[in-house]
Protein backbone atom coordinates (compact mmCIF):
# COMPACT_ATOMS: atom_id res chain seq x y z
CA UNK A 1 0.00 0.00 0.00
CA UNK A 2 1.07 3.08 -1.05
CA UNK A 3 2.53 5.59 2.15
CA UNK A 4 2.48 8.49 -0.55
CA UNK A 5 -1.53 7.58 -1.57
CA UNK A 6 -2.84 6.69 1.13
CA UNK A 7 -5.05 8.65 3.99
CA UNK A 8 -4.38 6.37 6.77
CA UNK A 9 -1.69 7.05 8.86
CA UNK A 10 -1.69 10.67 9.05
CA UNK A 11 -2.49 13.42 11.39
CA UNK A 12 -4.87 16.04 10.96
CA UNK A 13 -3.57 18.74 7.86
CA UNK A 14 -2.81 21.41 10.51
CA UNK A 15 -0.20 19.55 12.92
CA UNK A 16 3.17 20.68 13.22
CA UNK A 17 5.64 17.71 12.32
CA UNK A 18 8.72 18.89 14.51
CA UNK A 19 6.49 19.33 17.07
CA UNK A 20 5.31 16.08 17.68
CA UNK A 21 9.05 14.29 16.56
CA UNK A 22 10.38 16.33 19.27
CA UNK A 23 7.37 14.88 22.04
CA UNK A 24 7.79 11.21 20.57
CA UNK A 25 11.80 11.84 20.89
CA UNK A 26 11.74 13.08 24.72
CA UNK A 27 9.30 9.80 25.26
CA UNK A 28 12.26 7.86 24.02
CA UNK A 29 14.33 10.07 26.22
CA UNK A 30 12.71 9.54 29.43
CA UNK A 31 12.72 5.42 28.79
CA UNK A 32 16.26 5.05 27.63
CA UNK A 33 17.33 7.06 30.50
CA UNK A 34 15.31 4.79 32.65
CA UNK A 35 17.07 2.17 31.96
CA UNK A 36 20.69 3.86 32.06
CA UNK A 37 20.17 5.23 35.26
CA UNK A 38 20.11 1.91 36.52
CA UNK A 39 23.76 1.53 35.71
CA UNK A 40 25.96 4.01 38.66
CA UNK A 41 23.27 2.82 41.07
CA UNK A 42 24.52 -0.86 41.35
CA UNK A 43 26.83 -0.13 44.78
CA UNK A 44 24.16 1.45 46.56
CA UNK A 45 20.90 -0.56 45.68
CA UNK A 46 23.42 -3.58 46.69
CA UNK A 47 23.96 -2.04 50.21
CA UNK A 48 20.78 -0.80 50.34
CA UNK A 49 18.79 -3.64 50.11
CA UNK A 50 21.68 -6.10 51.24
CA UNK A 51 21.90 -7.24 47.69
CA UNK A 52 24.91 -9.45 45.75
CA UNK A 53 26.02 -8.74 42.27
CA UNK A 54 23.71 -11.47 40.62
CA UNK A 55 20.52 -9.80 42.31
CA UNK A 56 21.76 -6.75 40.92
CA UNK A 57 21.93 -7.86 37.38
CA UNK A 58 18.77 -9.30 37.52
CA UNK A 59 17.40 -5.95 38.89
CA UNK A 60 18.81 -4.25 35.05
CA UNK A 61 17.94 -8.03 32.91
CA UNK A 62 14.59 -8.42 34.16
CA UNK A 63 14.15 -4.68 31.90
CA UNK A 64 14.91 -5.75 28.63
CA UNK A 65 13.08 -9.23 29.06
CA UNK A 66 10.06 -7.39 30.03
CA UNK A 67 10.13 -5.31 26.72
CA UNK A 68 10.66 -8.30 24.87
CA UNK A 69 7.92 -9.96 26.25
CA UNK A 70 5.30 -7.38 25.98
CA UNK A 71 6.42 -6.65 22.65
CA UNK A 72 5.16 -10.31 21.87
CA UNK A 73 1.87 -9.55 23.77
CA UNK A 74 1.64 -5.85 22.32
CA UNK A 75 1.98 -6.87 18.76
CA UNK A 76 -1.04 -9.60 19.23
CA UNK A 77 -3.72 -5.87 19.82
CA UNK A 78 -1.69 -2.84 19.17
CA UNK A 79 -2.74 -2.17 15.62
CA UNK A 80 -6.35 -2.02 16.28
CA UNK A 81 -5.80 0.53 18.71
CA UNK A 82 -5.78 4.37 18.49
CA UNK A 83 -2.18 5.36 18.67
CA UNK A 84 -2.35 8.52 20.43
CA UNK A 85 -4.63 6.93 22.90
CA UNK A 86 -2.04 3.89 23.10
CA UNK A 87 0.70 5.50 23.54
CA UNK A 88 -0.30 8.05 26.37
CA UNK A 89 -1.79 4.97 28.36
CA UNK A 90 1.18 3.09 28.07
CA UNK A 91 3.62 6.33 29.22
CA UNK A 92 0.98 6.89 32.12
CA UNK A 93 1.76 3.23 33.29
CA UNK A 94 5.41 3.80 32.48
CA UNK A 95 5.97 6.88 34.53
CA UNK A 96 3.63 4.88 37.48
CA UNK A 97 6.07 2.25 37.62
CA UNK A 98 9.18 4.36 37.82
CA UNK A 99 7.62 6.19 40.30
CA UNK A 100 7.47 2.18 42.06
CA UNK A 101 10.96 2.05 40.92
CA UNK A 102 11.40 5.09 43.22
CA UNK A 103 9.34 4.09 46.05
CA UNK A 104 10.57 0.59 46.35
CA UNK A 105 10.69 -0.66 49.91
CA UNK A 106 12.40 -4.29 49.10
CA UNK A 107 13.85 -5.91 46.93
CA UNK A 108 11.16 -7.57 45.51
CA UNK A 109 9.03 -4.74 45.25
CA UNK A 110 11.79 -3.05 43.26
CA UNK A 111 12.62 -6.02 40.82
CA UNK A 112 8.53 -6.07 40.09
CA UNK A 113 8.40 -1.91 39.50
CA UNK A 114 11.63 -2.57 37.32
CA UNK A 115 9.33 -5.36 35.61
CA UNK A 116 6.77 -3.75 35.14
CA UNK A 117 8.71 -0.06 33.82
CA UNK A 118 10.40 -2.51 31.59
CA UNK A 119 7.00 -3.80 29.87
CA UNK A 120 5.80 -0.35 29.69
CA UNK A 121 8.55 1.62 28.18
CA UNK A 122 9.57 -1.25 26.19
CA UNK A 123 6.18 -1.16 24.15
CA UNK A 124 5.72 2.01 24.21
CA UNK A 125 9.54 2.97 22.50
CA UNK A 126 7.88 0.66 19.57
CA UNK A 127 4.91 2.30 18.81
CA UNK A 128 7.14 5.42 18.19
CA UNK A 129 8.89 3.98 15.58
CA UNK A 130 5.51 2.81 14.13
CA UNK A 131 4.41 6.52 14.76
CA UNK A 132 7.11 7.94 13.06
CA UNK A 133 6.44 5.79 9.90
CA UNK A 134 2.71 6.21 10.16
CA UNK A 135 3.56 10.50 10.16
CA UNK A 136 6.58 11.25 8.30
CA UNK A 137 6.30 10.73 4.99
CA UNK A 138 8.90 8.84 2.87
CA UNK A 139 11.10 11.55 1.94
CA UNK A 140 11.58 12.76 5.31
CA UNK A 141 11.29 9.67 7.07
CA UNK A 142 14.77 9.13 7.15
CA UNK A 143 15.59 12.01 9.13
CA UNK A 144 12.47 11.44 11.18
CA UNK A 145 14.01 8.68 12.47
CA UNK A 146 17.13 10.15 13.32
CA UNK A 147 15.25 12.68 15.24
CA UNK A 148 13.46 9.88 17.41
CA UNK A 149 17.11 8.26 17.49
CA UNK A 150 18.96 11.51 19.27
CA UNK A 151 17.21 10.04 22.21
CA UNK A 152 19.74 7.15 22.27
CA UNK A 153 23.13 8.97 22.57
CA UNK A 154 21.76 11.84 24.94
CA UNK A 155 20.25 9.52 27.31
CA UNK A 156 23.52 7.67 27.24
CA UNK A 157 25.89 11.07 27.90
CA UNK A 158 23.59 12.44 30.70
CA UNK A 159 22.51 8.90 31.99
CA UNK A 160 25.34 7.77 33.82
CA UNK A 161 26.80 11.37 35.10
CA UNK A 162 23.69 12.60 36.33
CA UNK A 163 23.08 9.50 38.01
CA UNK A 164 26.20 9.59 39.95
CA UNK A 165 25.28 13.54 40.63
CA UNK A 166 21.44 13.23 42.07
CA UNK A 167 22.58 10.14 44.32
CA UNK A 168 25.55 11.38 45.65
CA UNK A 169 23.83 15.02 46.28
CA UNK A 170 20.48 13.47 47.74
CA UNK A 171 20.28 9.19 47.53
CA UNK A 172 19.16 6.62 45.19
CA UNK A 173 15.21 7.67 44.99
CA UNK A 174 16.41 10.97 43.15
CA UNK A 175 17.35 9.49 39.85
CA UNK A 176 14.04 7.87 39.47
CA UNK A 177 11.85 10.90 40.75
CA UNK A 178 13.64 13.23 38.07
CA UNK A 179 12.11 10.86 35.84
CA UNK A 180 8.90 10.90 36.84
CA UNK A 181 9.14 14.69 37.17
CA UNK A 182 10.61 15.22 33.77
CA UNK A 183 7.40 12.31 32.74
CA UNK A 184 4.83 14.21 33.71
CA UNK A 185 5.64 17.55 31.81
CA UNK A 186 6.54 15.42 28.13
CA UNK A 187 2.63 13.66 29.14
CA UNK A 188 1.41 16.93 29.72
CA UNK A 189 2.80 18.13 26.53
CA UNK A 190 2.17 14.84 24.53
CA UNK A 191 -1.74 15.44 25.72
CA UNK A 192 -2.51 18.83 25.18
CA UNK A 193 -0.41 18.62 21.64
CA UNK A 194 0.21 15.78 19.98
CA UNK A 195 -2.42 15.30 17.29
CA UNK A 196 -4.52 12.16 16.93
CA UNK A 197 -3.07 9.79 14.37
CA UNK A 198 -6.10 7.89 12.02
CA UNK A 199 -4.83 4.52 11.13
CA UNK A 200 -6.19 2.04 9.18
CA UNK A 201 -7.32 -0.37 12.06
CA UNK A 202 -8.77 -4.01 10.84
CA UNK A 203 -10.55 -6.68 12.69
CA UNK A 204 -8.40 -9.56 12.25
CA UNK A 205 -8.26 -12.23 15.29
CA UNK A 206 -5.19 -11.63 17.52
CA UNK A 207 -3.17 -14.36 16.39
CA UNK A 208 -4.22 -14.50 13.00
CA UNK A 209 -2.77 -10.72 12.80
CA UNK A 210 0.26 -12.44 14.34
CA UNK A 211 0.74 -14.94 11.95
CA UNK A 212 -0.04 -12.65 8.74
CA UNK A 213 2.97 -10.43 9.97
CA UNK A 214 5.65 -13.08 10.52
CA UNK A 215 4.58 -14.47 7.14
CA UNK A 216 4.69 -11.53 5.34
CA UNK A 217 7.61 -12.16 2.60
CA UNK A 218 9.16 -8.71 3.61
CA UNK A 219 8.99 -8.78 6.95
CA UNK A 220 11.14 -11.82 7.99
CA UNK A 221 13.81 -9.96 6.12
CA UNK A 222 13.01 -6.82 8.04
CA UNK A 223 14.00 -8.68 11.19
CA UNK A 224 17.02 -9.96 10.08
CA UNK A 225 18.77 -6.51 9.12
CA UNK A 226 17.30 -5.72 13.03
CA UNK A 227 19.18 -9.10 14.66
CA UNK A 228 22.35 -7.82 12.50
CA UNK A 229 21.96 -4.18 13.50
CA UNK A 230 21.99 -4.49 16.92
CA UNK A 231 24.17 -8.00 17.08
CA UNK A 232 28.01 -5.63 16.31
CA UNK A 233 27.37 -3.31 19.25
CA UNK A 234 25.80 -6.03 21.42
CA UNK A 235 28.92 -7.93 21.20
CA UNK A 236 31.68 -5.19 21.38
CA UNK A 237 30.11 -1.78 23.81
CA UNK A 238 29.78 -4.52 27.57
CA UNK A 239 33.68 -4.92 26.78
CA UNK A 240 34.61 -1.41 25.96
CA UNK A 241 35.23 -0.24 29.22
CA UNK A 242 37.22 -3.04 30.99
CA UNK A 243 39.12 -3.26 28.50
CA UNK A 244 40.17 0.48 27.78
CA UNK A 245 41.17 -0.03 31.56
CA UNK A 246 42.97 -2.98 31.25
CA UNK A 247 44.18 -3.43 27.83
CA UNK A 248 44.82 0.53 27.10
CA UNK A 249 45.94 1.63 30.31
CA UNK A 250 42.86 4.36 30.85
CA UNK A 251 41.59 5.25 34.29
CA UNK A 252 38.83 4.12 35.95
CA UNK A 253 37.75 7.94 36.78
CA UNK A 254 38.09 8.87 32.66
CA UNK A 255 36.08 6.40 31.58
CA UNK A 256 33.36 9.02 31.47
CA UNK A 257 35.32 10.86 28.82
CA UNK A 258 34.63 8.22 26.13
CA UNK A 259 30.90 7.75 26.81
CA UNK A 260 30.62 11.87 27.42
CA UNK A 261 32.69 12.33 23.74
CA UNK A 262 30.71 9.52 22.07
CA UNK A 263 27.65 10.60 22.91
CA UNK A 264 27.59 14.13 22.25
CA UNK A 265 29.44 13.51 19.20
CA UNK A 266 26.54 11.11 18.31
CA UNK A 267 23.97 13.47 19.06
CA UNK A 268 24.92 16.00 16.65
CA UNK A 269 26.11 13.07 13.92
CA UNK A 270 22.72 10.64 13.99
CA UNK A 271 20.22 14.20 12.15
CA UNK A 272 23.14 14.22 9.84
CA UNK A 273 22.81 10.87 8.54
CA UNK A 274 19.37 10.84 8.85
CA UNK A 275 19.94 13.76 5.77
CA UNK A 276 21.84 11.81 4.18
CA UNK A 277 19.53 8.93 4.04
CA UNK A 278 16.37 11.23 3.21
CA UNK A 279 18.61 12.16 -0.20
CA UNK A 280 20.37 8.91 -0.97
CA UNK A 281 19.64 5.81 -1.17
CA UNK A 282 19.25 4.42 2.35
CA UNK A 283 21.24 0.99 1.69
CA UNK A 284 24.30 2.78 0.12
CA UNK A 285 23.81 5.13 3.35
CA UNK A 286 24.15 2.16 5.67
CA UNK A 287 26.56 0.59 3.62
CA UNK A 288 29.06 3.64 3.73
CA UNK A 289 29.28 3.85 7.42
CA UNK A 290 29.18 0.50 7.98
CA UNK A 291 32.72 0.25 6.56
CA UNK A 292 33.99 3.18 8.89
CA UNK A 293 32.32 1.15 11.71
CA UNK A 294 33.98 -1.86 10.64
CA UNK A 295 37.95 -0.48 10.38
CA UNK A 296 37.42 0.99 14.44
CA UNK A 297 36.07 -1.61 16.10
CA UNK A 298 38.72 -3.47 14.71
CA UNK A 299 40.89 -1.51 15.61
CA UNK A 300 39.15 -1.01 19.24
CA UNK A 301 39.53 -4.54 19.65
CA UNK A 302 43.33 -4.40 19.23
CA UNK A 303 44.05 -1.44 20.83
CA UNK A 304 47.03 -1.33 23.00
CA UNK A 305 48.14 1.54 25.59
CA UNK A 306 47.67 4.47 24.01
CA UNK A 307 47.41 8.18 25.09
CA UNK A 308 44.43 8.95 26.43
CA UNK A 309 43.14 11.29 23.42
CA UNK A 310 43.89 8.73 20.78
CA UNK A 311 41.32 6.07 22.50
CA UNK A 312 38.82 9.07 22.63
CA UNK A 313 39.37 9.56 19.06
CA UNK A 314 38.89 5.96 17.65
CA UNK A 315 35.54 5.25 20.52
CA UNK A 316 34.23 8.37 19.56
CA UNK A 317 34.25 7.43 15.67
CA UNK A 318 33.22 3.86 16.93
CA UNK A 319 29.97 5.71 18.77
CA UNK A 320 28.97 7.95 15.61
CA UNK A 321 29.38 5.02 12.79
CA UNK A 322 27.59 2.44 14.78
CA UNK A 323 24.99 4.87 15.98
CA UNK A 324 24.70 6.43 12.53
CA UNK A 325 22.80 3.25 10.70
CA UNK A 326 20.34 2.75 12.98
CA UNK A 327 18.29 6.21 11.64
CA UNK A 328 18.74 4.94 7.64
CA UNK A 329 18.08 1.17 8.30
CA UNK A 330 14.86 1.73 10.90
CA UNK A 331 13.81 4.21 7.83
CA UNK A 332 13.77 1.45 5.62
CA UNK A 333 12.26 -1.38 7.88
CA UNK A 334 9.32 1.30 8.43
CA UNK A 335 8.94 1.88 4.50
CA UNK A 336 9.06 -1.66 3.61
CA UNK A 337 6.38 -2.31 6.21
CA UNK A 338 2.95 -2.12 5.62
CA UNK A 339 0.77 0.42 7.74
CA UNK A 340 -1.98 -1.97 8.51
CA UNK A 341 0.72 -3.63 10.35
CA UNK A 342 3.22 -1.28 11.37
CA UNK A 343 2.57 -1.13 15.17
CA UNK A 344 2.69 -5.13 15.84
CA UNK A 345 5.47 -5.65 13.51
CA UNK A 346 7.68 -2.86 15.31
CA UNK A 347 6.59 -4.78 18.66
CA UNK A 348 8.00 -7.85 17.63
CA UNK A 349 10.83 -6.14 16.22
CA UNK A 350 11.80 -5.00 19.71
CA UNK A 351 11.44 -8.46 20.51
CA UNK A 352 13.87 -8.98 17.81
CA UNK A 353 16.20 -6.50 19.41
CA UNK A 354 16.19 -7.62 22.79
CA UNK A 355 16.86 -11.65 21.87
CA UNK A 356 19.56 -10.14 19.19
CA UNK A 357 21.60 -7.87 22.13
CA UNK A 358 20.97 -10.54 24.86
CA UNK A 359 22.51 -13.10 22.61
CA UNK A 360 25.36 -11.07 21.54
CA UNK A 361 25.83 -9.90 25.78
CA UNK A 362 26.39 -13.93 26.18
CA UNK A 363 28.66 -14.67 22.83
CA UNK A 364 30.92 -11.92 24.22
CA UNK A 365 31.01 -12.86 27.66
CA UNK A 366 32.03 -16.18 26.06
CA UNK A 367 34.92 -15.16 24.31
CA UNK A 368 36.41 -12.66 26.37
CA UNK A 369 38.54 -14.21 29.61
CA UNK A 370 41.23 -12.45 31.82
CA UNK A 371 44.46 -13.49 31.57
CA UNK A 372 46.93 -13.98 34.21
CA UNK A 373 48.54 -10.30 33.65
CA UNK A 374 45.05 -9.01 34.40
CA UNK A 375 44.33 -8.33 30.41
CA UNK A 376 41.35 -9.25 29.37
CA UNK A 377 42.06 -11.62 25.98
CA UNK A 378 39.95 -12.30 23.27
CA UNK A 379 38.26 -9.07 23.02
CA UNK A 380 39.99 -9.11 19.48
CA UNK A 381 38.05 -11.70 18.52
CA UNK A 382 34.98 -9.98 19.38
CA UNK A 383 35.93 -7.52 17.16
CA UNK A 384 36.57 -9.79 13.94
CA UNK A 385 32.99 -11.29 15.49
CA UNK A 386 31.46 -7.79 15.17
CA UNK A 387 32.85 -6.47 12.20
CA UNK A 388 31.25 -9.55 10.50
CA UNK A 389 28.12 -8.66 12.07
CA UNK A 390 28.24 -4.78 10.57
CA UNK A 391 29.03 -6.84 7.46
CA UNK A 392 25.83 -8.98 7.66
CA UNK A 393 23.85 -5.92 8.13
CA UNK A 394 24.73 -4.56 4.66
CA UNK A 395 23.83 -7.73 3.24
CA UNK A 396 20.55 -7.73 5.18
CA UNK A 397 19.65 -4.63 3.48
CA UNK A 398 20.24 -5.56 0.39
CA UNK A 399 18.33 -8.84 0.90
CA UNK A 400 15.15 -6.53 2.42
CA UNK A 401 15.87 -4.12 -0.83
CA UNK A 402 15.31 -6.79 -3.01
CA UNK A 403 12.17 -7.50 -2.01
CA UNK A 404 11.02 -3.98 -1.61
CA UNK A 405 13.10 -1.72 -3.57
CA UNK A 406 11.09 1.11 -2.39
CA UNK A 407 12.08 0.76 1.16
CA UNK A 408 15.48 1.83 0.32
CA UNK A 409 14.11 5.22 -2.35
CA UNK A 410 11.83 7.93 -1.35
CA UNK A 411 9.13 6.10 -3.27
CA UNK A 412 5.58 5.20 -2.59
CA UNK A 413 5.35 1.43 -0.94
CA UNK A 414 4.33 -1.03 -3.70
CA UNK A 415 2.12 -3.82 -2.35
CA UNK A 416 3.68 -7.17 -1.48
CA UNK A 417 1.44 -10.15 -1.69
CA UNK A 418 1.19 -12.28 1.26
CA UNK A 419 2.13 -16.05 1.41
CA UNK A 420 -0.98 -18.31 1.07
Amino acid sequence: MSDAASSHGRPPAAFNESLLLAILAAVQFTHIMDFMIMMPLGSHLMRVFDINPGQFSRLVAVYGVAAAVGGVLAALVIDRLDRRKALLALYSGFILATLACALAPTYGWLLAARVAAGAFGGVASSLIIAMVGDVVPPERRGRGMAVVMTAFPLASVLGVPGGLLLVNAFDWHAPFMLIVGLGLVVLTLAALRMPAIHTERGNTHPLRQIAEIVRHPVHLRGFVLTAALIFGGGLMIPFMAPTMVTNVGIAEDHIWMIYLCGGAATFFSTPLFGHLADRHDKLRVIAGISVFTIATALVISRLGPVPVWIALIVTTLFFVTMSGRFGPAMAMISNAVEPRYRAGYMSLNSTVQQASSATANLVGGLMVVQAADGRLAGYDRVGLLAAGAFALTIAAGAWLRAAAPHAARNLPAEPVPEKD
